[in-house]
């Protein structure tokens, strides 16, 4: 009954009433009740909380306190104890944590900071191809035997896809070696692992470099292009001219464009390194854009024809394909003619390309976007791309 009338003073300080072997019930301001059993360590007064008043009883509560003052006969710290009684009950419930658990874990925490698009593939991935072999499996049982399981069928058939997915189960069970769900080193790593149970991917599959038109022929190619007044060829001289990326041209909006200072500024949402990237704007590229000015009729500078979405990425592949040539290819043109036709420094190339600096160091370093030099390098690819260049001629200097 003392229990259950016990209030806090109107002073509203809180209320401490001993039961006797250090039981106390502790009633907080707000008027919450709970037992706590107090002891002295070492000299420091400590608290150990064992449960609200609406749910153990007192009986329940002196009896807690009972097994906490045995604790203390032995020399053992009862509120260690419980952290240590705690940290068991989560490693054992760690061992029952599924490779799908994590799956999700990893998502949830990482999803996030990606687009869109490497959202859906990195999530379906795992749920074709890993989840219905380990998904159901305790992740702490995860061994180099079952992650071949999933790889070793399409590793031969779809290389960079069975690629991808190991590196995303590694991932993932990296990830559950932090939280302790799984111990030990991982079973997918490549080197000292998997290496030597499956073949080097360049040796099933080398790599392709995306066909590219020599720069020579650059300027005849465009030239032919713009016989063509559709959109879809206005958007690949745009990509020839300010070297970007497709989805960065099909995807650009007007509010992008600055007509008068000639740039063209592509959000960070939009760009592969996920850095907002300035393009300067050759007159060539200008008159591009004064062109599709001219019959604008969305937000994007290069309309598709369904209203209000941009022209679609088939279309700009398709006028690309003519010449046997990708249309990421157009980027290798341009850098093999700043590298072979141009006095810029590589950097000045690679930054015209939005190109990531793979030095961490030289990064956190570089802070400007060299604007100025990118202007001049541009201004002269958009020149030299407007002029046709001659077939090379052999003379004999000796009869």
């Amino acid at each position: 009954m003392k229990v259950a009338k016990a209030k806090t003073p109107k002073a509203g300080k809180g209320l401490l009433l001993s039961d006797g072997g250090g039981l106390y019930l502790r009633v907080a301001p707000g008027g919450s009740k709970q037992f706590i059993f107090r002891y002295v360590v070492n000299g420091r007064l400590r608290d150990m909380g064992l449960g609200p008043t609406h749910t153990l009883s007192l009986e329940q509560a002196r009896e807690r306190a009972r097994e906490a003052r045995v604790l203390r006969l032995d020399g053992i710290d009862p509120i260690e104890a419980k952290r240590a009684r705690m940290a068991a009950l989560r490693a054992e419930a760690a061992k029952s944590m599924t490779f799908g658990q994590c799956v999700d874990g990893y998502f949830r925490d990482h999803a996030n900071t990606w687009k869109e698009k490497h959202r859906t593939d990195w999530i379906n991935s795992l749920r074709l191809h890993a989840i219905p072999t380990l998904g159901s499996l305790p992740v702490a049982a995860i061994d180099t035997a079952l992650v071949l399981r999933v790889l070793k069928p399409i590793w031969t058939t779809i290389p960079e896809t069975a690629r991808r997915i190991g590196n995303r189960i590694e991932t993932v069970l990296d990830w559950a070696t932090a939280h302790h769900y799984r111990e030990g080193d991982n079973p997918a790593r490549w080197d000292g692992r998997l290496e030597h149970a499956l073949p080097a991917r360049r040796k099933i599959a080398p790599l392709e470099h995306h066909a590219a038109l020599p720069y020579t022929e650059i300027a005849a190619f465009l030239a032919k292009l713009r016989e063509d007044t559709g959109v879809a060829a206005r958007c690949l001289e745009f990509i020839i001219l300010t070297a970007t990326r497709l989805s960065e041209a099909i995807f650009a909006t007007w509010d992008e464009i600055d007509l008068d200072g000639a740039i063209w500024t592509i959000p960070e949402s939009r760009m592969k390194a996920g850095k907002e990237h300035r393009v300067p704007l050759s007159r060539a590229a200008l008159s591009v854009l004064a062109s599709m000015k001219a019959v604008r009729q969305s937000a994007y500078v290069f309309p598709g024809r369904l209203e209000g979405k941009p022209i679609g990425d088939n279309s700009v592949w398709r006028i690309a394909s003519v010449a046997n040539v990708t249309v990421h290819g157009f980027r290798s043109c341009f850098r093999d003619w700043a590298a072979e036709r141009t006095s810029y420094p590589g950097e000045v190339a690679e930054m015209a390309l939005a190109h990531a600096i793979p030095n961490a160091v030289e990064a956190a370093y570089r802070r400007g976007d060299l604007f100025e030099k990118r202007r001049r390098l541009m201004d002269a690819w958009a020149e030299f791309c407007g002029k046709p260049q001659a077939a090379s001629k052999v003379v004999a200097i000796r009869a």
